[in-house]
């Protein structure tokens, strides 16, 4: 009979003893009970528990809080499985698990492949590539589905979660109000309280496998002014208190909210009282929330969006956010709190600080945000440094692509040299480019490697958390390559694609390049690119898209062949492959339409399309953003050469 001993008491350390038995049992059902206790003395059966308690190496961990190291040697009886803090003992059993065969490819019970067999020795120690590998929530998300992807993140050997917002309504809403889809499902108001209770929900279950927590993001130049985040980007009165007005941004002369949106509106940073009610809000909030690892203290959103009085004017944003950062620290480091503090370079602030230099780099985390970047391609090796424009304020033009935002990054690094993550969109609409998703999968492989050789240690993505349709791949993508850079996208797309469907799975891999060549990348997603009216406008690629009906024709005889199997999450991969057929065709005939110009049936097509995949919904919710996929489809489909205004979402 098996036994799992646990060498140290920690809450991370009593799942994974849970998670441990409960696989096993699953792979070898008649193995018997599997007894669970707490023996520091134990010297047999499973040991788990700190590397430091079995005397293990750790010196390899900078801070051993952060940087994981997995140890495994088992035997078919047992052995040490270790890591260097609570979290990474149950990355360490997934690992295990993983080497038996286990694999998670999408969140859920039907995203498991669990092969029922004996165990078989492993001898393993690993410390993954980057330090932050991470997940933020974003997109139209349910309470079910953060659940599960919660309970995913380490099973896939990442570490970081974060909640954006103080109460995140605007992401719930957008799934509980069925934004796109009133017609076949009506609108659940919820409430903040609701919303509120499912975030300290979140925050348990993170806390339950030891993964950091990052919290907020915006809201930090609203709230402490009395300006409710709640809203997001929602539009509300532009009245404000004349008591708080002094505390706003200039723009135009004028002081109030920008665009009459709380979360875009600076506030103004030369104003040392402002200073000091927003720093006493962070601390306060850090204060009550100690279970944050770390807290987003982030500018507004919006692009060119500063105050232009005469004082704000004598130094760049950057300059000011660099005072406020040390004068939150003061007052986080009086109370005696640990919090760690993120910053972020992200729109007005890619422009490094010209005087200014953060006083105690232990306490801070540059977060490097290149959301203006394209996402055609990645960093070419041995770029041009490009000569960069001087910040103007609130007429700056923003970096196109990966290697200019380098660019700017290096300016920062002059003065910065403590630890530094990226904050990523490849997950907030990117992915409805890629027809089949071999282009995107690999962008990320690539990407995530030159973060890394560029001094980058991790990526969160900020995303939705419904990124599996057709498949998980992209998402398995990002997970494995932080885990572990060495890997190539095409060992990911064998391990991945063998799992999800079998021996044939390369008849499969094969489908979904022939649909990611046949709309490539470049082109569907060139209104990202483009800004212009017209431009899918393109007679040369009408026969290029109609050609993906004749992929799906074939596609739909391959998911026939296969359309059952012993395993549930290979009866759902390819299922899901049907329904993304049907999305296919449907984007193949609004498309050519934008092809040929006829942009009024196209927009007719773009309706069919939207109402069909609603009528799906239910039934692939947890694979398919509806809102996020339609509202990106809606962008492409209405583009005008005058709208500038800026959109995260």
């Amino acid at each position: 009979m098996l036994t799992i001993n646990k060498i140290t008491s920690a809450s991370p350390i009593d799942y994974a003893a849970e998670e441990l038995k409960k696989y096993l049992r699953m792979m070898m059902p008649e193995c018997g009970d599997i007894k669970i206790a707490y023996n520091p003395l134990a010297a047999d059966g499973f040991r788990l528990g700190l590397m430091q308690d079995f005397g293990l190496d750790v010196s390899d961990a900078e801070e051993p809080e952060l940087d994981d190291i997995l140890y495994i040697d088992c035997d078919e009886k047992g052995g040490i499985i270790a890591g260097d803090n609570p979290r990474s003992v149950l990355l360490a059993v997934y690992e295990y698990l993983r080497q038996n065969g286990c694999r998670w490819l999408f969140p859920g019970v039907d995203g498991e492949y669990i092969p029922m067999q004996d165990i078989k020795p492993v001898k393993y120690r690993h410390k993954p590539s980057c330090r932050y590998r991470g997940w933020c929530n974003e997109g139209a998300e349910f309470q079910q589905c953060m659940m599960e992807t919660i309970d995913f993140v380490p099973k896939v050997g990442m570490n970081v979660y974060m909640l954006e917002f103080k109460v995140p309504k605007t992401y719930y809403e957008s799934y509980y109000n069925h934004r796109y889809n009133t017609e076949l499902r009506p609108p659940e108001p919820i409430s903040d309280r609701q919303v509120l209770a499912w975030k300290r929900q979140c925050e348990c279950e993170i806390a339950k496998r030891g993964l950091q927590f990052h919290d907020i993001g915006h809201g930090f130049t609203c709230d402490p002014f009395g300006i409710d985040s709640t809203d997001a980007w929602g539009a509300v009165s532009d009245d404000v208190s004349e008591e708080i007005r002094p505390y706003l941004a200039m723009i135009d002369g004028k002081r109030g909210l920008y665009r009459s949106r709380a979360l875009t509106t600076q506030f103004c940073m030369s104003n040392q009282k402002a200073r000091d009610i927003v720093s006493d809000y962070v601390v306060s909030y850090a204060r009550n929330h100690e279970n944050a690892d770390y807290l987003h203290v982030w500018l507004a959103d919006d692009v060119n969006n500063h105050c232009e009085c005469p004082e704000c004017q004598r130094k760049t944003p950057s300059d000011y956010y660099v005072i406020l950062l040390n004068e939150i620290d003061a007052k986080l480091e009086k109370a005696g709190l640990s919090t760690r503090i993120v910053f972020i370079s992200y729109v007005d602030t890619m422009w490094a600080p010209l005087t200014e230099t953060i006083k105690n780099p232990k306490r801070f985390t540059l977060l490097f945000a290149p959301i203006s970047r394209s996402y055609a391609y990645s960093m070419p090796d041995g770029r041009e440094k490009n000569k960069l424009e001087p910040y103007k304020r609130n007429k700056n033009e923003f970096p196109k692509d990966l290697g200019e935002s380098f660019d700017y990054l290096d300016e920062w690094r002059k003065s910065w040299h403590g630890a530094n993550v990226a904050y990523e969109y490849h997950f907030c609409n990117q992915q409805y480019y890629d027809l089949g998703g071999i282009f995107h999968a690999s962008l990320i492989n690539e990407d995530v490697k030159v973060y890394k050789k560029n001094g980058v240690n991790g990526i969160i993505e900020d995303g939705s958390q419904r990124v599996f349709f057709p498949t998980g791949l992209s998402f398995y993508t990002y997970a494995r390559t932080l885990f572990d850079t060495s890997l190539s996208f095409e060992e990911i797309k064998k391990e991945y694609f063998s799992c999800a469907f079998g021996e044939d799975w390369r008849l499969f891999s094969d489908y979904l390049e022939r649909l990611t060549n046949a709309l490539p990348f470049s082109y569907f997603a060139r209104s990202e690119a483009a800004k212009r009216e017209c431009a899918y406008v393109d007679a040369d690629m009408v026969g290029k898209i109609e050609s993906v009906k004749e992929i799906t024709k074939a596609g739909r005889e391959l998911i026939r062949s296969h359309y059952n199997s012993d395993y549930r999450v290979r009866t759902v991969s390819v299922r899901l492959l049907e329904h993304h057929a049907d999305f296919c065709e449907l984007v193949c005939d609004w498309m050519a339409e934008k092809a040929r110009g006829e942009n009024e049936k196209a927009g007719e097509l773009l309706d069919k399309l939207r109402l069909h995949m609603g009528k799906k919904e239910p039934e692939i919710q947890l694979y398919l953003d509806h809102s996020m996929c339609i509202s990106t489809l809606i962008h492409a489909q209405r583009l005008e050469a005058k709208s500038t205004e800026f959109s995260t979402y």
